[in-house]
């Protein structure tokens, strides 16, 4: 069983949302606890130039009140909002607040990323830990 699984949450995704937390339920130690976590990409430094930054318009406070929506209120689910590249800041969380199992999951990949999605695929070649790959 695990003690800490990392749920990470695609903005586009979230239906499956449902699925990992089952699932993580059933590979959660009695103990254990699960941390639900968008990556949001960084904005080119060009883009910015152009967006109003308006408190309203600040997505990390609004994604982070979804993600506690999606969390249900369970005590032992945390929910966290960084930025960067996904399939690299999922692993360096992991990494860094000692996390024992990732769930992701893939939709239907093309041919570049034959089994796996890219982000799925990139997090489950860096990961410090077992990866569970939902469908």
């Amino acid at each position: 069983m695990y003690k800490h699984i990392l749920i990470p949450v695609a903005l586009d995704h979230e239906g499956v949302v449902a699925n990992k937390i089952a699932a993580g339920r059933r590979l959660l130690a009695e103990d254990g606890r699960m941390t639900l976590l968008t990556v949001l990409e960084d904005i080119p430094g060009f883009v910015a130039e152009f967006v109003e930054s308006k408190p309203e318009n600040h997505l990390t406070a609004r994604i982070k009140d979804e993600l506690d929506r999606l969390a249900s209120g369970a005590d032992d689910i945390s929910t966290e909002v960084i930025t960067g590249k996904p399939g690299l800041k999922v692993a360096e969380y992991a990494r860094e607040n000692h996390v024992d199992l990732v769930i992701v999951g893939s939709h239907k990949p093309g041919v570049r990323d034959y089994l796996l999605g890219s982000t799925a695929s990139r997090i489950s070649r860096r990961a410090p830990c077992s990866v569970f790959i939902l469908r």
